[in-house]
């Protein structure tokens, strides 16, 4: 690909956004080398987790708004047509990743700003160098939130403290990002690629159809009833105890052994 590396081992598929003389910019080939990868991801039964990440000392800046780099969303009055078809390929590559099935993890390197920041919060967990650097840039481009930010930031954060990080468009260090709950996890520079794949490790050898449904009920928690969520969990239950993967692990459990999943 152009502007991202794929590398899969053991059921991880890392992916490395790869323009690291730009802090990893999004330009218009990356949106669409990311849909692709995502939907060859959600399609392949033997990925099982998928890590985000940036090549040099940055996770992403955002969009690249540098004239000729991303030119359909560069600012011109008259041409708010083709601005919003680009901004519908932001759109298809944030739901691709929403709605992948296996767990996703960000792993942040350095800055994430703008689309960057919120392609870290559309994955399911997020680690974080002690060095890394969030940043809701928007206001500051004079531009809104997207790459679904608006629905994800107040989600994590509670709304009054997504209206305050998108409005001033501050800085907050890896610590701070911890604290009001963006990031799981914040680790020394030099461990951060050792414990993200010690993360994806664990979850790769899990149950991939019981991880898809219990991603499901908790994407969905914040739009359904509690007795819609009931009725959710009743079926997906019945759909493990059909499986072939929850009857290996009562197996194992009796047998006093670990459990070998299959995703079947």
């Amino acid at each position: 690909m152009e502007t991202l590396i794929v590398d899969r081992a053991d059921g991880v598929v890392t992916v490395t956004l790869n323009r690291p003389e730009k802090k990893n910019a999004i330009n218009g080939p990356m949106w669409r080398e990311l849909i692709e990868v995502f939907e060859e991801v959600a399609d392949t039964a033997s990925d099982r987790v998928l890590v985000i990440t940036g090549a040099g000392d940055g996770f992403c800046s955002g969009a690249d708004l540098s004239p000729g780099d991303n030119p359909d969303l560069e600012v011109d009055a008259g041409g708010i047509g083709s601005t919003f078809r680009q901004m519908r390929v932001v759109g298809r590559a944030a739901l691709r990743l929403h709605h992948l099935p296996q767990p996703t993890i960000a792993a942040v390197n350095g800055v994430a700003a703008g689309a960057g920041l919120n392609m870290a919060l559309g994955c399911d967990l997020i680690v974080a160098s002690e060095r890394a650097r969030f940043t809701e840039i928007f206001s500051k481009r004079g531009l809104n939130v997207d790459f679904g930010g608006s629905w994800l930031l107040p989600r994590l954060v509670g709304l009054h403290k997504a209206k305050e990080l998108v409005f001033f468009a501050d800085i907050i260090d890896a610590a701070e990002a911890e604290r009001i709950g963006i990031v799981n996890r914040v680790v020394p520079a030099d461990d951060l690629a050792k414990i993200t794949t010690e993360l994806a490790t664990r979850l790769a050898a899990l149950p991939p159809i019981q991880l898809s449904l219990s991603k499901r009920l908790l994407n969905q928690s914040f739009s359904v009833s509690m007795a819609d969520a009931l009725e959710f969990e009743d079926t997906a239950q019945a759909m493990n105890f059909a499986s072939k993967d929850t009857a290996e692990a009562m197996v194992a459990f009796l047998q006093k052994r670990d459990p070998k999943f299959t995703g079947e």
